[in-house]
């Protein structure tokens, strides 16, 4: 199986900047899509970013020009890097790969989750 291991998050003020990474291990035999997702209390999981194994992106209209997805394929780790953070940014962020641990399995895993809080 594969396994997703989050950090980075922590407490910031508004207009401030923070980066998470997210590294999988394990069984993995290729990883397609990686991206990261979001919840805030009371909402709905929703998608913040996506990178595939090529590099092509997709962002949230909401965080468009603020934050930015980056991968390393060869450390299995994607990354983001979050600029002029709102207090609307505040949630959970939990890391999502589409991956295969062997040639024939493909499964969507899922970090823990770390903590983003925007606030002053």
């Amino acid at each position: 199986q594969v396994q997703l291991v989050e950090s980075g998050g922590g407490l910031v003020q508004p207009g401030g900047s923070l980066g998470l990474s997210c590294a999988a291990s394990g069984s993995i035999f290729s990883i397609s899509v990686m991206g990261w997702f979001r919840q805030a209390p009371g909402k709905e999981r929703e998608l913040v970013a996506t990178i595939t194994s090529g590099g092509a992106t997709n962002y949230a209209n909401s965080v468009k020009g603020r934050f930015t997805i980056s991968r390393d394929n060869a450390k299995n780790t994607v990354y983001l890097q979050m600029n002029s953070l709102k207090p609307e940014d505040t949630a959970v962020y939990y890391c999502n790969a589409d991956a295969r641990p062997t040639p024939l399995a493909r499964y969507k895993y899922w970090g823990q989750g770390t903590q983003v809080t925007v606030s002053s």
